[in-house]
């Protein structure tokens, strides 16, 4: 039975548990199963398993996620105004989170074998499973603002979560193409892969819900009285605008990234089979273990600054890559670990940052949005993630990428394989690092108003018989 929560619906000052740290963290098992997989694989499915041509491919992959940038806000509304005994949030970590899993393991499924039919059923299970996404996603991202209205805490919260973001990227990412393989390739093969990472979805969305239970819940408070009204106030919101837009433009770039991943093995590398598992290793490993650092870091510089300075590595990671086809592997999978230094830092600090937001808005109107805010926030986030792949597909298909109905990639022209390279390197870094300057003019964590200073003589309460007592009323308090 869950235990009740710390207080009346408002958050603890801090100090939460170990527990509640790592439960909550889990829920990045889920979120980044489905962040990564369909971003690194769908599209080689549609292109080279199911024979879909690389600019559809593009628009298959695209649209669903694009659905998101509606359903997340009002996913956000409803979870806003959820009244269980489990709190507004919680509920929605398991129903959606269960759904979510049943549904990935659909999309892979492939009733209709390959051509046109199979490719618009995977449009539809693509949208099914983006939609209980949402209703997963925006609860999970909300809580931390109601979980603590300790700044530092919510740091030490998003440590946690990108961390487990990080090994749920890896082993999501670095395993699916494992299991693909050992599955027998092609349709068979992918049909494991939905299993396997449903799997680790529904232990995600479990871990979440039954870690949390201890935590404050939240409780349903005063909103704008329609979604219009709050979407307008979450618009009137600067900071949070600009953090938005840069999260959102810098999701797309590392979106890009995670797409080219099989096509860059393969064409650039010449390793279609463990390429891209040691790419995965390279990117996601190095999170583990400079976490620590980022966060202290954050702590000296300041979180805007020490987000600045990781898209900033990222980006130059990037860039260096386009020298790829004459480098030695090895110095190409170390460039590749410098990129997963800044891809740590830049999760952690833009998630950081959007609960400092959410809690100043709700310090400043006394209404609790959470929901809207982070339902517009993880709908421009899930939008560039599907953004990504969709530029990814866009320069395939402009320089001439061959698709596959065999399983195995055709062969490429050289200017195929230009863009393949262009797609994975030059183009990230050009969304990625420019973004960073949305976030110039706006201070993230308004400072705390002033104490109220007395501006005549205070008379406090004494004890009789003490020094304080024999000087009663003879200081005053300064202007």
């Amino acid at each position: 039975m869950d235990a009740p929560p710390a207080g009346p619906g408002s958050p603890p000052a801090g100090g939460l548990s170990r527990r509640v740290h790592a439960g909550y963290a889990l829920g990045s098992l889920a979120t980044g199963a489905f962040g990564t997989v369909p971003g690194l694989l769908l599209l080689p499915y549609l292109t080279d398993t199911l024979g879909v041509a690389a600019g559809l491919a593009a628009l298959l992959v695209l649209l669903p996620k694009a659905w998101d940038v509606l359903v997340n806000p009002v996913a956000g509304r409803i979870s806003d105004r959820t009244r269980s005994r489990w709190g507004p949030r919680r509920p929605w970590l398991l129903g959606a989170g269960l759904a979510l899993a049943v549904l990935f393991a659909a999309i892979f499924a492939a009733p209709f074998g390959v051509g046109p039919a199979a490719g618009a059923y995977v449009a539809v299970a693509f949208l099914a499973t983006a939609t209980a996404f949402a209703f997963f996603q925006v609860p999970y991202v909300a809580m931390p603002a109601e979980l603590t209205d300790d700044a530092a805490e919510r740091t030490r919260l998003m440590g946690w979560r990108v961390a487990v973001l990080a090994l749920a990227i890896l082993i999501s990412g670095a395993v699916a193409p494992v299991v693909v393989t050992a599955g027998g390739e092609g349709v068979a093969g992918h049909r494991w892969m939905g299993g396997f990472v449903a799997v680790l979805i529904a232990l995600g969305a479990l871990g979440a819900f039954l870690g949390t239970r201890s935590a404050a819940t939240g409780a349903v408070t005063a909103t704008e009285p329609t979604l219009r009204a709050q979407l307008a106030v979450v618009a009137a919101d600067r900071p949070f605008r600009a953090l938005l837009l840069c999260f959102v433009v810098q999701s797309a770039g590392v979106a890009t990234i995670l797409a080219g991943v099989s096509y860059f093995a393969a064409q650039i590398l010449r390793d279609p089979t463990t390429g891209p598992t040691v790419l995965f290793a390279c990117f996601v490993g190095p999170a583990l273990l400079v976490m620590p650092l980022w966060t202290r870091l954050g702590a000296r510089l300041g979180k805007k600054t020490a987000l600045v300075a990781a898209s900033v590595l990222l980006a130059a990671g990037a860039a260096a890559l386009v020298a790829a086809p004459v480098l030695p592997a090895a110095v190409v999978y170390a460039v590749v670990a410098l990129l997963g230094v800044g891809y740590a830092g830049q999760q952690v600090f833009a998630l950081a940052l959007l609960p400092d937001c959410v809690a100043a808005s709700t310090a400043r109107t006394g209404r609790r949005q959470a929901g809207v805010f982070t339902g517009l926030w993880t709908a421009g986030e899930t939008f560039g993630l599907a953004l990504g792949p969709g530029i990814y597909g866009l320069v395939l298909a402009v320089s001439g990428y061959v698709s596959s109905a065999t399983g195995t990639a055709a062969p490429q022209t050289p200017t195929a394989r230009l863009g393949v390279l262009l797609g994975f390197t030059l183009i990230p870094a050009l969304l990625i690092a420019p973004a960073t300057l949305l976030l110039r003019p706006h201070p993230y964590l308004p400072p705390p108003p002033p104490t109220p200073t007395p501006t005549h003589p205070v008379d406090h309460g004494v004890v009789v018989g003490t020094k304080a007592a024999k000087n009663h009323g003879k200081a005053t308090t300064s202007p």
